[in-house]
């Protein structure tokens, strides 16, 4: 039997009793991370340009837009608030896995609820924490000992399709059947590359929303009876044969499905760039508070990577330490290191099309040097890097960092996740009533006994 038909299943049969505390706990925090680097996205090129088109289309009102008043469609609806969470590259990330699964599960079960009404947290949580497992199997299933940069996808949008539109339709009520349509349905959809981030380009921003949109319509349209590819996964232009040449592990997908979840695996991002930046973010910044290292007395600086840290975010090496826009700068090593060391800390303010004119940073990235080192290799999750700062005086130092903060080793609390939220807010202006950001905190805190979660999201207009 296809996967397929096992992830139906397992969206149609698990209930909120059968999730660990662990699993409820990293869901609300993504819940709210989420719906925090959503707000961090409003304004921003790309969800900017698509906001004013959703609106301007208008529709029947079904699913609220965050950061207005107005409801459109809720495929629409949630195209536009899953493009603005993953505008900032500020969302969550299964390291392992090589994506981001709460932008393909929260937007799309969020319209999905607003749509149905009265759906409670219980089952929003069971919903949202479905989707981020099946997000996080398919991409860990994949290729096995093949980075998945080296690809091509990504993989984010590549298994948002399917994950959203199961997403969606747990939410729905939608029975086995209408799950494997769904699943089908939003297959013969799948795509999403990554050369979008090679250039540069706001596509980069799209995809997520791509992947939900057409997810929620694939759910939308099998509940109506319209039917899709059933083995979607394994079969003989299934999925994993028609786009990694049958390179797959199936104990992986399926294996102790609807008793462990990999959500428990899951990020939260302590700064606003790609996840691989990271560990060189968190070594230049423990440079800095050990030495405190005067900017003006660096004479040259080597960093140290992976091959795949280096070819994704240390090439085209020009376009990284001088960008050429903001998606240029969320995808720098470069970048990020020298920021820490003009700067002292990293911010959403760091990444914006003024910021990337700052002649102390650009400075310091022309002072940079990259390499490769194999030993730091990896073909699943974010590789070590290694700093190595020489002063003009001949003193030398050095560090190295494997784990980043944020990982499940070194977790983000529910705290700092709530700090997360408030900054952003104060950084992104006023538009968000300090009392909506209160309530919404504590809707989130007892998520599993609201009665009707659309009182959530509309907290943010």
């Amino acid at each position: 039997m296809d996967a397929t038909y096992e992830f139906a299943k397992n969206f149609v049969n698990v209930t909120f009793k059968d999730l660990p505390e662990e699993v409820v706990e990293i869901t609300k925090k993504e819940v709210l991370d989420t719906l925090a680097v959503a707000v961090a996205g409003f304004g921003q090129p790309g969800p900017k340009e698509l906001l004013e088109m959703v609106r301007e289309w208008g529709g029947k009102e079904e699913a609220t837009l965050i950061g207005c008043k107005q409801k459109v469609p809720a495929p629409n609806a949630a195209q536009v608030n899953a493009t603005l969470t993953h505008t900032r590259d500020y969302d969550d990330v299964h390291e392992q896995a090589v994506m981001h699964p709460g932008v393909a599960t929260i937007p799309p079960a969020l319209a999905m609820a607003e749509l149905r009404g009265g759906l409670d947290g219980k089952e929003f949580i069971t919903a949202v924490a479905l989707g981020v497992d099946m997000i996080c199997r398919l991409g860990l299933g994949t290729r096995p000992g093949v980075s998945p940069i080296e690809t091509g996808w990504h993989f984010t949008t590549l298994y948002g399709y399917p994950t959203a539109a199961l997403t969606a339709g747990r939410v729905l009520g939608a029975n086995e059947a209408e799950m494997v349509n769904a699943f089908g349905i939003a297959y013969h959809q799948c795509s999403g590359n990554g050369q979008c981030v090679t250039d540069g380009a706001l596509t980069k921003r799209m995809g997520p929303g791509f992947s939900v949109r057409g997810g929620v319509t694939a759910a939308l349209m099998a509940q109506r009876g319209l039917t899709g590819a059933r083995n979607c996964l394994e079969g003989t232009a299934g999925l994993y044969k028609v786009y990694h040449n049958g390179e797959y592990d199936r104990d992986i997908l399926t294996r102790d499905l609807g008793h462990h979840f990999e959500g428990i695996n899951v990020s939260i991002k302590p700064y606003p760039c790609c996840r691989g930046v990271h560990p060189s973010i968190d070594a230049a910044l423990a440079l800095k508070a050990k030495h405190n290292i005067n900017p003006k007395e660096i004479k040259e600086i080597l960093l140290t990577t992976g091959a795949a840290n280096h070819k994704l975010l240390c090439t085209p090496f020009e376009a990284k330490v001088k960008p050429r826009n903001p998606v240029d700068a969320q995808f720098s090593i470069p970048w990020g290191i020298a920021t820490v060391l003009a700067k002292g800390r990293v911010s959403m303010g760091d990444y914006t099309p003024d910021a990337i004119k700052d002649t102390e940073v650009l400075n310091l990235t022309g002072k940079l040097r990259a390499e490769v080192d194999h030993s730091l290799d990896s073909s699943r999750g974010i590789e070590p890097a290694r700093i190595k700062i020489v002063l003009n005086d001949g003193t030398v130092f050095s560090e190295q960092v494997d784990l980043a903060l944020g990982t499940p080793s070194k977790p983000m609390s529910f705290n700092d996740c709530v700090r997360k939220f408030e900054d952003i807010v104060s950084f992104t202006g006023d538009w968000m009533k300090e009392e909506n950001v209160k309530k919404a905190i504590d809707l989130v805190v007892n998520l599993e006994k609201v009665r009707d979660v659309s009182e959530l999201i509309g907290l943010y207009t």
